[in-house]
């Protein structure tokens, strides 16, 4: 059988997408839940070169909820790409653990880990992408408006991994994304041009916002960016997402951002605590969609 693996969204089809995110609702709601044998003394390993509270907060807890374990590697454990060639290091780590998790600078990273790894390899967030944070936002939406096809989505700032993956997102789950960014720093134009009928660039915060089902945005400087934020502040200066813009919303608008959140500069502490903020959901459901993603690499794996 074929490895199947997680990078981004496009890995996935349509159909299996849909019944990743019904599983994902199952779990949270505890329905039909009796951990997998093929899950169960399974060993999740988290290759993180890069901070995180949330992806791997969910993976070790979603790991342990279906019956297995975790072990966790920071850049500072590991030989991946500092003299040991990433596919030694894949290929190593596929005859010791059952499934791994990275968290990357370089998309690249990703891409050759898994062509050289025999088990499931999951982007647990990339420079170019961000797909598990697209389950939990994609199962927020659902939950809370039900299906997001034909919907209208605000991306606004910056054009970043996030971004990108709102941009598949689209593709995959039918909506409009009208995407408001700081010139300079609109999204990769490669996948702007593979995803037209379902993407737009528009000229203004409030152009994305109106009519918008959902609104979503995300830090202006990102991680590896540090040196540029007060560039940063002054170039997005006027894309803070506020009460104002969310009123030129539809009046079901939900707020998402994948945090941790900057209040005050890409969005207002009053939108961030807003009823129509979604943000503490949707951070809860980063367990409940990566282990139904555990579950059903795992699964197809076996």
């Amino acid at each position: 059988m074929t490895v199947r693996h997680f990078l981004t969204l496009q890995d996935f089809s349509q159909a299996e997408l849909q019944q990743l995110l019904v599983r994902a609702i199952e779990l949270k709601k505890g329905e039909r839940f009796q951990p997998s044998a093929k899950t169960q003394h399974k060993t999740l390993g988290l290759i993180f070169e890069k901070a995180s509270t949330r992806t791997r907060v969910a993976f070790e807890v979603a790991m342990n909820q279906l019956g297995g374990n975790s072990i966790f590697l920071s850049s500072n454990d590991t030989q991946l790409g500092r003299g040991e060639p990433i596919e030694d290091t894949a290929r190593v780590l596929s005859r010791m653990v059952d499934i791994v998790a990275i968290r990357t600078f370089s998309h690249e990273t990703l891409t050759r880990f898994s062509q050289a790894a025999s088990i499931p390899t999951i982007n647990a967030l990339s420079d170019d992408f961000h797909p598990c944070q697209l389950l939990a936002d994609i199962q927020t939406f659902i939950e809370k408006c039900g299906d997001i096809k034909g919907k209208q989505v605000a991306w606004i700032g910056d054009g970043n991994n996030m971004c990108h993956s709102y941009i598949n997102a689209a593709r995959q789950f039918e909506f409009t994304l009208r995407i408001a960014s700081p010139e300079n720093y609109t999204p990769n134009q490669a996948l702007l041009s593979q995803n037209k009928p379902w993407v737009e660039l528009v000229k203004t915060p409030e152009d994305a916002a109106k009519n918008a089902n959902l609104i979503v945005t995300d830090v202006w400087a990102s991680m590896g960016q540090e040196g540029e934020q007060k560039k940063r502040q002054q170039q997005f200066f006027a894309y803070q997402v506020t009460q104002n813009l969310l009123d030129l919303a539809a009046p079901d608008v939900l707020f998402m951002h994948c945090l941790p959140a900057h209040r005050g500069e890409e969005v207002s502490a009053a939108v961030m605590d807003d009823p129509r903020s979604a943000i503490w959901d949707e951070a809860e459901n980063r367990l409940h969609a990566q282990k139904a993603l555990l579950e059903f690499l795992l699964i197809q794996e076996n």
